[in-house]
């Protein structure tokens, strides 16, 4: 396969990582079938899942390069969802990678249309006191890419509307973690809710845990002093 203008040759390697995150979303029950996406940025656009293939029947070939114009090189088209993917990267650089899935817990919020309060801290591990949840658009459109582009804007989850979530990491390891740790959170939060209105950390706790988390996870030499 020749390589699309502006994009290096495949990493084969690169391929195989993409196609092993979608079975582990598969595992990890945030997907079946054919549902969800990921992606992976590149050196001249992004690496994604091809359109209606479950991750069992792909291999890394199987992969849909699709460059910064938003141009697809491969036998495969690439996923539906290909334009929000497409869009993320050009708005927020620091995404190294995108998974959305159907995942049970994060998709009956969503199919109420619920922004996920600070019921919890963890809350702030994607960049703010709550979780939005993206206005409903059909799958694939352009309206759908600019509702989550609103409802992602200085976070890096959020729930959609009647759909499932979207997460970004930045690569497919942290992207696919972060995934299943905002699916646990969906599925806390689900819980609480059954016993009531729950009890919701104040503005001024979760300042102060979303400042803790800019250094969460960092190598020691980016720690502060």
């Amino acid at each position: 396969m020749s390589p699309v203008r502006g994009i290096e040759v495949d990493d084969l390697e690169l391929r195989a990582e993409l196609v092993a995150t979608t079975l582990a979303m598969c595992a990890a029950r945030l997907n079946t079938g054919s549902s969800g996406n990921a992606s992976v940025r590149t050196a001249g656009g992004m690496l994604i899942t091809p359109s209606g293939l479950a991750p069992d029947a792909c291999t890394p070939e199987d992969m849909v390069v699709v460059d910064a114009d938003g141009r697809a090189d491969a036998r495969l088209a690439p996923s539906s969802e290909w334009r929000l993917h497409h869009d993320l990267y050009a708005h927020r650089p620091e995404a190294g990678a995108i998974i959305h899935a159907h995942a049970p817990f994060a998709t009956a919020l969503a199919c109420q249309r619920l922004e996920i309060p600070p019921f919890h801290y963890m809350i702030a591990r994607f960049g703010g006191n709550t979780v939005r949840c993206a206005k409903y658009a059909t799958f694939g459109t352009q309206a759908l890419s600019d509702h989550i582009a609103a409802a992602i804007a200085d976070r890096s989850a959020c729930l959609m509307a009647n759909h499932g979530m979207l997460v970004f990491g930045r690569n497919l390891a942290n992207a696919l973690a972060l995934a299943i740790e905002f699916e646990t959170l969906c599925e806390q939060y689900w819980r609480v809710r059954q016993l009531g209105k729950p009890v919701l950390l104040s503005d001024s706790e979760m300042r102060e845990v979303v400042e803790r988390f800019r250094w969460y996870g960092k190598p020691a030499e980016q720690l502060p002093e």
